[in-house]
């Protein structure tokens, strides 16, 4: 019930900040678009088996970049929640992102730039292990990932970027209570941070393979200067949105983590759904 609520609350909030009146001056340029992703199986005497299923997942993806002469300020939000209910069995989640981009360049010289970067990283709900769906591993706000530096930025496009920070912070926090027996998403026991300084490259593609349908992918490396810099951090996104018309799409989203802080292999995940998409 209580995961439920927060989906109908995001859903609200996402409703309410798309009545907002927002700056129009010529330097700024806005999009935003919001997707409510379901999926849905059931079967009456269905002898080849099957159990009755719905995955519902609502996103939030809203880009102000602001562009003045030699100055540009690229930022973009991404927010997401997820669940599904099985018959027989609880709710879970299977989306939770709130995600900040924040990305200030100043030419140089052809389409490089002098850059500064921050990004941000936590999630809205509790998380379970996923081996017992009952012990708690995560919450809002633990953990939260910040990222900054500065560095240099070559930008082709607004769809084609890359920025390249050989000095970047990474803090990692988490609550007390995570760490109280043991280490908790790299922060050590007993603590509730974590300080890393090492080098981020981030890159960003986005295309249309065809009409209707677009390729965006995000990419990022980071590596630890202070411990271990050979275990880079990998976080990719593809998503491809295959538009049926102006409300309706097919939607693919799939992200992949390697970050052995959390967990020593490769995180991934997947969702595919049709899409009701309200652009802003």
């Amino acid at each position: 019930m209580k995961r439920l609520f927060l989906l109908i609350l995001f859903v609200s909030t996402v409703s309410i900040a798309q009545e907002t009146t927002i700056d129009t001056t010529k330097h700024w340029t806005r999009k935003g678009v919001f997707t409510f992703l379901a999926n849905q199986s059931s079967f009456s005497n269905w002898q080849a088996g099957g159990q009755n299923n719905f995955a519902g997942n609502v996103g939030f993806n809203y880009d102000f970049n602001y562009k003045n002469g030699d100055w540009n300020w690229d930022n973009k939000w991404i927010v997401s929640y997820g669940l599904t209910k099985i018959k027989g069995a609880d709710t879970q989640k299977t989306d939770d992102r709130i995600e900040l981009n924040s990305l200030l360049g100043k030419k140089a010289s052809g389409e490089w730039f002098y850059s500064a970067f921050f990004n941000f990283k936590t999630q809205m709900d509790t998380g379970l292990d996923p081996a017992t769906q009952t012990v708690k591993i995560s919450h809002f706000f633990s953990p939260a990932f910040f990222q900054f530096g500065p560095g240099m930025l070559w930008k082709k496009s607004d769809n084609l970027k890359v920025n390249i920070a050989p000095a970047t912070s990474k803090l990692i926090v988490v609550h007390d209570h995570f760490t109280e027996f043991g280490s908790s998403f790299g922060v050590e026991q007993g603590e509730t941070t974590r300080y890393e300084l090492g080098a981020a490259i981030n890159g960003y593609y986005k295309f249309n393979i065809m009409e209707n349908v677009s390729v965006e992918n995000i990419l990022n490396f980071y590596s630890n200067y202070l411990e271990d810099p050979q275990n880079v951090d990998i976080d990719y996104q593809l998503n491809i949105v295959m538009k049926i018309n102006k409300y309706l799409s097919t939607n693919f989203a799939f992200q992949t983590i390697y970050d052995d802080n959390a967990f020593r292999g490769f995180q991934t995940k997947q969702i595919i759904g049709l899409g009701v998409n309200y652009g802003f």
